[in-house]
């Protein structure tokens, strides 16, 4: 759980430190709905852009910025939807967009999750210790920024296989950075190396977002209600939302689901994973390429009992799709396939698991053979800003992308996408799942055998997580109000 016991000492450092910084914390209500946020902030953002290390920038951790790169206010969600021409499925694939947050990546607010409950209770001090962010990539750079906000120290963790734009960011934000063996699929040598600091006697802080539910709560809280008010935008009156598809990394971004099933009951959850390291499906592992996702293991923070559906996606399905999206012969095939000009100028707000979070509603709406006025909801947790070298990489080792090529790609990875290795879960497939989080988290991570048996069987263990966002909120207004006092 979550837990907000206050910590006196630690608190009133820092809430020096905010005050030294100039910094106020945003709620989650705010991350929300923006328009709560205060007149004089608002303002003071004008002459922000949105990639600087301002602490103005912590309300811009929401899905409502304009997109633009410097000065934005706020607008509605930032969202596409991907037309028949494209899927080749006649439902209606509605994608969240990543890239207009501050770090280009919606991890920045499952960090911010994980760090301010600590912050506003004083079990962390900013002035004295140092914040750990182990990740595939995309949460240590969010850990990174919000750590560098608030003027501690940071150390980012991640595998020494992901993009290299990846580690230029970190170069410019972080503390440190410790490059682990492997990648994607590497996560318990990331855990290793937290146990190694933990044992050095040194001042910090891990927040690790494979078991820390300010992950799952800032997507339950803030991209949920996101996506509900994308639906309510996008969907006609004869519309029918059908479910939510999102690729599994830390688990995080699925807690959204947990709140749509609340204000769409019929709604199914599918969680996507490499075929090439298929841990839900068929307890199997291995390495892949799709970068944002980490596998081999089943988070501590994902729901799973509330999971429908596991979709395995080929990693060389991915590949390919970035490379008909983004370069010249791709584009232009799709132009000739009937695809607006327009909206193929926004395909490269998908990364390389946006593009496999596309496949997995594409699979999920032949599974069901939904027609038109059904709706898939996903998510764009970054843009090809963080994958110009693996484009590079791709054209070196096979050649340049001809118009023969994106034909292949675009009729074999997306019209003819099947339901092969999609796989509708029962009750004990979801607890033969869930029973996977036994071998890391209890006999390796120091969880409980009691509380791995809670999240299966106790009906209050999700939704007393779930109810934690306003006592969470009451602790960051008394913060903002300490530091404002002083």
């Amino acid at each position: 759980m979550i837990d907000l016991t206050v910590h006196e000492e630690a608190l009133a450092s820092a809430a020096r430190t905010a005050k030294e910084r100039s910094i106020r914390i945003p709620t989650f209500a705010q991350m929300k709905d923006p328009s709560l946020i205060p007149a004089d902030v608002a303002t003071s953002l004008k002459d922000v852009g949105l990639r600087d290390l301002d602490p103005l920038n912590l309300f811009r951790i929401t899905w409502h910025n304009e997109p633009i790169s410097h000065g934005g206010g706020y607008g509605p969600v930032n969202v596409i939807e991907l037309p028949p021409e494209l899927t080749g499925v006649d439902a209606r694939i509605l994608q969240l967009v990543g890239k207009w947050f501050p770090t280009g990546a919606h991890k920045v607010g499952a960090a911010f999750g994980c760090l301010v409950p600590r912050l506003v209770t004083g079990q962390f001090d900013p002035a004295t210790q140092k914040a750990v962010w182990p990740s595939t990539g995309n949460y240590c750079r969010g850990g990174a920024y919000d750590s560098n906000l608030l003027g501690c120290e940071s150390i980012a963790i991640l595998p020494k296989g992901m993009s290299r734009e990846r580690f230029e960011w970190l170069e410019n934000v972080a503390g440190d950075i410790i490059k682990t063996p492997g990648s994607e699929s590497n996560v318990k040598e990331i855990f290793d190396k937290c146990w190694e600091l933990r044992e050095s006697g040194e001042d910090l802080v891990i927040f690790n977002q494979f078991d820390e539910f300010g992950n799952y709560l800032w997507h339950y809280a803030v991209t949920g209600p996101a996506m509900v008010e994308a639906l309510n935008a996008h969907m006609g009156p004869n519309d029918t939302f059908r479910g939510v598809t999102l690729t599994t990394g830390s688990a995080g971004t699925i807690g959204s689901g947990d709140y749509l099933k609340q204000v769409y009951p019929t709604a199914k959850i599918a969680a996507g994973e490499a075929v090439q390291c298929p841990t839900m499906l068929y307890n199997g592992f291995g390495e892949h390429r799709i970068e944002g996702i980490g596998d081999k293991h089943i988070p501590w923070v994902h729901n799973v009992k509330n999971t429908d559906f596991a979709i395995g996606l080929d990693d060389e399905a991915t590949m390919s799709l970035i490379r008909l999206f983004n370069e010249p012969a791709g584009t232009s095939y799709l132009v000739d396939q009937g695809v607006k000009p327009d909206l193929i100028a926004q395909l490269p707000l998908l990364g390389i698991s946006g593009a496999g979070n596309l496949l997995s509603a594409i699979k999920l709406a032949k599974y069901y053979e939904m027609g038109s006025n059904d709706v898939i909801v996903t998510v764009g947790t970054d843009s090809m800003e963080m994958y110009g070298s693996r484009l590079a990489e791709l054209t070196e080792e096979r050649g340049e992308f001809t118009t023969l090529d994106a034909a292949g790609s675009y009729h074999r990875y997306l019209q003819g996408a099947g339901i092969e290795h999609v796989h509708e879960l029962s009750y004990y497939d979801r607890k033969r799942i869930h029973n996977l989080k036994y071998y890391t988290w209890v006999e390796q991570q120091g969880k409980t055998f009691h509380e791995i048996q809670a999240q299966w069987y106790d009906d209050d263990y999700w939704t007393s997580i779930q109810a934690m966002v306003d006592p969470i909120d009451d602790l960051i207004e008394a913060f903002n109000a300490r530091v404002a006092a002083l």
